[in-house]
């Protein structure tokens, strides 16, 4: 991806000539944004390098996709330094959304996300202690929030709804961060074919989950996703996550390589696949908020696991 891509839209509040003042109280109270004192939105079609230095001929240490958040530390010429999660460089100033713009960029696309305060914490199909489990979340994980009910939390679990309790988890909102290129890249001992197809897959992080899809651009769920990625190195799948996981060969998590499929269950029936990209991810179509994006690859209990390459 380039240092300079076209910019997006930015909403209908900014095609108005409107004053600094104005634009801050249309986007709410902007004391402190979604804790950053000075917030840098990141306002791309793709992805933005983020790099070691403020140069395009510095390494790359990350990249931010579309809205994702940033600290602003300082600008230096046309550049400015950012943290965003984990990575801190340099992304250029022309694609990045400040001061006010980015104030309201943040309020449209900020996500409410459930996180748990203890291990352990059922996932259920019903807001109650009777239904199914679903998985479970590890202390720390996040799950989107889409309602809040008396004593439950109703969550997105990629394209179903599901339930936590409300007693063993916060609510926050908060904006997505850079990725690493250490999430980006592979070690030795994986095939230059599974680099490459795990490669493949990101990029298309971040476009459109459409149900039914098989449109790695204009929008796949998640099993139109691994069956357009395996259909460019010559393997077929068929489209549904059930079938692939009755193909190939299975493995342990310990076993996993770089491309291999991922599958989750529901009442012990498969519902869900993603591709396997090494240091403990998933590359997947989650849902129709966040579209293609990367997991752990526990995020929910695995079902199983199969290999189709075969090296």
């Amino acid at each position: 991806m380039a240092d300079n891509v076209n910019s997006a839209g930015i909403g209908t509040i900014l095609d108005t000539i409107m004053t600094e003042e104005e634009y801050l109280n249309a986007a709410g109270d902007t004391s402190l944004s979604f804790g950053y004192s000075n917030l840098g939105v990141s306002n791309v079609e793709n992805h933005l390098n983020v790099r070691e230095a403020p140069s395009t001929e510095s390494k790359l240490v990350g990249k931010m996709s579309n809205n994702n958040g940033c600290e602003i530390v300082e600008a230096d010429g046309e550049w400015y330094h950012i943290i965003s999660g984990t990575v801190e460089g340099y992304v250029h100033s022309d694609y990045l959304l400040t001061g006010a713009k980015a104030i309201i960029r943040a309020n449209e696309v900020v996500t409410k996300t459930a996180k748990a305060t203890e291990g352990g914490l059922r996932v259920r199909s019903e807001p109650n202690t009777d239904s199914e489990i679903i998985t479970t979340m590890g202390e720390g994980e996040r799950l989107e929030v889409l309602e809040e009910l008396e004593g439950w939390i109703k969550v997105s679990l990629d394209d179903e709804e599901a339930y936590i309790s409300a007693d063993y988890a916060v609510v926050e909102e908060e904006l997505d961060t850079a990725i690493t290129m250490t999430e980006l890249l592979y070690g030795e001992g994986v095939s230059d074919v599974r680099v490459d197809l795990c490669q493949y897959a990101k990029e298309f992080l971040g476009n459109r989950y459409v149900w039914g899809g098989a449109s790695l651009t204009k929008g796949t769920d998640c099993s139109g996703f691994t069956m357009m990625v395996y259909k460019k190195y010559g393997i077929s799948l068929p489209h549904s996550s059930v079938s692939q996981s009755k193909m190939g060969t299975k493995v342990s998590l310990s076993e996993a390589k770089a491309g291999d499929l991922v599958f989750y269950a529901k009442g012990g029936t498969v519902n869900h696949v993603g591709i396997y990209i090494g240091n403990g991810q998933v590359i997947h179509a989650s849902n129709p908020k966040q579209g293609i994006k990367i997991s752990p690859v526990g995020y929910r209990t695995i079902h199983s696991i199969r290999q189709y390459i075969n090296d």
